[in-house]
Parts: C-alpha cells; sequence; structure tokens
C-alpha cells in the first residue's frame, strides 16, 4: 500500500470538497420523487369472498372501521356485516329505497338516504337501533354525506335536484341548496368546501359549507355523467370517474383538469388511499382499476383487476387497504317497454356476495 503525504492547505481542500459532495447527494435524495411503496400497487388480489343472504339489489357502501361494520344498501333496509367473522349481524329496517350511508364517528350515529320515502333514518352504531326519521326537503335522496367541522348531514336529492342540509345534532333541517342538475357523490376538503359531481351537467360544483352556498362550478369535458368522487386534500386533486370510462384529476383549487385516466367500463365509486399512493376505481364491468400517483399531474394505470360483473360501487377502509365490493349472478333482463325502457337483469337467488380486495404482500 503507498503513503500519501498531503501539505495542511491540500487536505482544507479535500475536506471542504466532501462536504460539498455530501450536500449534493442529500440534495438529490431530497428532489428525487418517493420511491414506490413496499406493496407494489399493481399486486391485488381477492382475498375473500362470502355470500350475502337475500334476492334485493345494492347500492353504495360504507365501513365503520372501528366496529368492523359494513354496510350494504338492500333495497328497504340496510344489512350490516361483520368485517371479521362475515356474517350478518344486523339489519336496519324502514329505509324504503335505500342508497347510502354516512357515518358519523364523533357523534356516534349513521344515517341512511332513503329514496322512496324521501326521508333520512338515524341510527345509533353501537346498537344499530334506529333513533329518528328525517324528512328530506328533496325527492330521492341518494347520495348522503357527513360534514364533521360543522356536524352536518348533506342529503344529495336526485329527482329533487336539491340538497337536504341538516343538523346532525338537533336532527333538524336547517337549509336547501338549489343545484339545477342530479347530484352525485360528494367529499370534501380541510378548506370548509364540499364538492359533488352534477351527473347529468358533467361537472363539479363546491359549496361553502358555512354560507351553504354554491360557490364554483366546473366543467369536466370530455366527462360524460360523473358519478364516484374522491379526494386527495394534501395534494388537492380530486378525482372524478365517469361513465365514458375515463377518470378526470382535478385541480380543488383552481377546477383546472390535470390529467385524464383511461378507466373500466360502468364505473360508480372511487377511492384515494393517500398511504400507498393509489386510486381505485371500482367498474360495473367486473373490474378494479388500480392508479398509481406518481406525481400530483401524472397517474399509471398498473392493474384492471377482474371482480365480478356488477361489482360497480365500493367501500375502502383506509386503515388496512381493503376494499369492499357486493355482485351477484344476473338473469336475462324483460323486454324494453314504454313504461320500462331500459329494465335491469334481474338478481339469480342466492348469488349475491360480498368480495374483498387486498394488496399482495410485497416478496423479500
Amino acid at each position: 500500500m503507498k503513503n500519501f503525504n498531503f501539505s495542511k492547505s491540500t487536505m482544507i481542500r479535500l475536506g471542504a470538497l466532501a462536504l460539498l459532495q455530501a450536500a449534493l447527494v442529500s440534495s438529490a435524495q431530497a428532489a428525487a420523487p418517493a420511491s414506490a411503496p413496499a406493496t407494489t400497487p399493481d399486486n391485488y388480489e381477492i382475498v375473500s369472498r362470502f355470500p350475502v343472504a337475500g334476492n334485493e339489489g345494492w347500492d353504495f357502501l360504507a365501513i365503520d372501521g372501528k366496529r368492523n361494520h359494513l354496510f350494504v344498501s338492500r333495497s328497504d333496509h340496510v344489512q350490516v356485516i361483520d368485517t371479521k367473522s362475515e356474517k350478518l349481524v344486523a339489519n336496519i329496517s324502514g329505509t324504503a329505497g335505500v342508497h347510502g350511508v354516512a357515518i358519523a364517528q364523533d357523534l356516534n350515529l349513521g344515517f341512511t338516504s332513503n329514496g322512496k320515502s324521501d326521508t333520512v333514518t338515524v341510527f345509533d352504531l353501537d346498537s344499530l337501533q334506529t333513533l329518528d326519521t328525517i324528512k328530506a326537503t328533496g325527492a330521492a335522496p341518494d347520495v348522503i354525506f357527513y360534514y364533521a367541522p360543522l356536524k352536518r348531514v348533506y342529503s344529495f336529492n336526485g329527482r329533487g335536484g336539491n340538497i337536504t342540509v341538516i343538523d346532525a345534532v338537533s336532527r333538524k333541517v336547517i337549509d336547501t341548496i338549489a343545484v339545477a342538475g342530479r347530484p352525485e357523490f360528494a367529499v370534501s376538503d380541510s378548506q370548509g368546501h364540499i364538492f359533488f359531481n352534477v351527473e347529468d351537467k358533467g361537472e363539479i360544483a363546491v359549496i361553502d359549507a358555512q354560507s351553504s352556498k354554491i360557490v364554483k362550478r366546473w366543467a369536466l369535458a370530455p366527462c360524460e355523467e360523473p358519478s364516484g368522487l374522491a379526494i386527495d386534500d394534501k395534494q388537492h386533486r380530486l378525482f372524478s370517474v365517469c361513465s365514458n370510462k375515463k377518470m378526470m384529476v382535478v385541480d380543488s383549487l383552481s377546477g383546472k383538469i390535470v390529467s385524464t385516466v383511461e378507466i373500466g367500463e360502468s364505473p360508480d365509486a372511487v377511492a384515494f388511499d393517500p398511504e400507498l399512493g393509489l386510486v381505485l376505481v371500482s367498474n360495473g364491468s367486473g373490474t378494479l382499476t388500480v392508479v398509481h400517483q406518481d406525481t400530483a399531474d401524472q397517474y399509471t394505470v398498473k392493474a384492471n383487476l377482474p371482480t365480478q360483473k356488477g361489482a360497480k360501487t365500493l367501500a375502502f377502509n383506509p386503515e388496512n387497504h381493503l376494499v369492499y365490493l357486493v355482485s351477484a349472478k344476473f338473469g336475462k333482463p324483460a323486454e324494453p317497454s314504454k313504461e320500462v325502457p331500459h329494465p335491469r337483469a334481474p338478481v339469480l337467488p342466492d348469488s349475491v356476495n360480498v368480495l374483498v380486495v387486498a394488496p399482495k404482500k410485497a416478496t423479500p
């Protein structure tokens, strides 16, 4: 081994150079994009499938992660399923034409939107007993949403073309918001805004929660019939899924469309997983589109996981990254008529089931 003798000035210069190189490496590491999570986003699978009683149709799903309860809306009642045992634990009745369930953990309450009776049912999350029934101010309540900062429930009324605002504590109607369109899914941000899709207008509308006024409307073209909506509040991005197999990524501050992503056919729900940086879209054609958020404005479709035809709505549990879907086997639809121009295919007896989807564990 050779011996090298350096002068004091040379040693100082070399030390300074080493510090500069370390600083450059540190700066480059900070500027580099975050690496993919240990769980690869394109590595999803159905981990469980279990039957659910009844031959009725279904609509929205909701999850109460605190109590391990999955809520499945079934025509005139809501089934409550224990996600650990995969067993039915309760039925919430008296919910004619039920569409959705909103969870208010801070109040220990749940709320259902009942499309046929134009009502909202209030129930206790622990006992699952009905506590109250509230008359909506519009026809056919569909989507229902709880806004915790103001302790308010919003019933988005499909045929009524308006929104009923309910004080969740007093359980009284306090306002009605005209929409001039058919409202769909809703989400909120941390700045006092509630966003919702206007399905027949191809728009996102923005409510100022304090004033209960619609303050902005943003066109989503080329999106057609937007339904499901999710939000990345940290990066101010909305994800709106459309019937023409597109997901629009929208800046929630400006309303600007920053990206368009190809998804599956007949989507109806979407969820954002902030920990894994994923957008999950349930498609009625029988797939779950898994989209990775590369940056706030760049997205990559990682997979279209085969699920089951009809599994168009989902519930997502961010605590364990599980996705819940419901579907069934279907018979042949009736012939179209003047009264029913677009008849639905009937659900075959004893065929309704819940599908549980999870990311596979990364291999060493």
